[in-house]
């Protein structure tokens, strides 16, 4: 099986939590997290087989005209991401990532 590492950055929490939701309920992908870059900028990463990562990110995009001033960015999918990634970005397998019952933390923005 190939993974890939999915993305989309929206401006705003109820959007990504849409696309996030979006995401996860179209396709058998591991929810990574969110990413807080600043300015209400929010990168929602994905992870999992390539066909699975491709249908989820594009219910991720269908999901942004649901939301009351949705605004998409940017998105992107790196199929077979290299090793290095894994270590360098915060989208390595790991304990906390399984754990669907944890509380949604969104990092404080860049600029104080």
């Amino acid at each position: 099986m190939t993974f890939a590492l999915g993305m989309i950055e929206v401006y705003g929490v109820p959007t990504a939590v849409e696309v996030a939701d979006a995401m996860c309920k179209a396709a058998r992908i591991t929810f990574v997290g969110y990413e807080n870059t600043d300015l209400g900028r929010i990168t929602v990463l994905i992870r999992g087989d390539v066909g699975e990562v491709n249908v989820a990110v594009k219910a991720g995009l269908e999901s942004i005209n649901r939301v009351n001033g949705g605004e998409l960015l940017s998105h992107h999918i790196i199929p077979r991401p290299h090793d290095n990634l894994e270590y360098a970005l915060p989208i390595h397998n790991s304990a906390s990532i399984e754990n669907f019952g944890a509380d949604i933390r969104f990092p404080p923005p860049l600029s104080a």
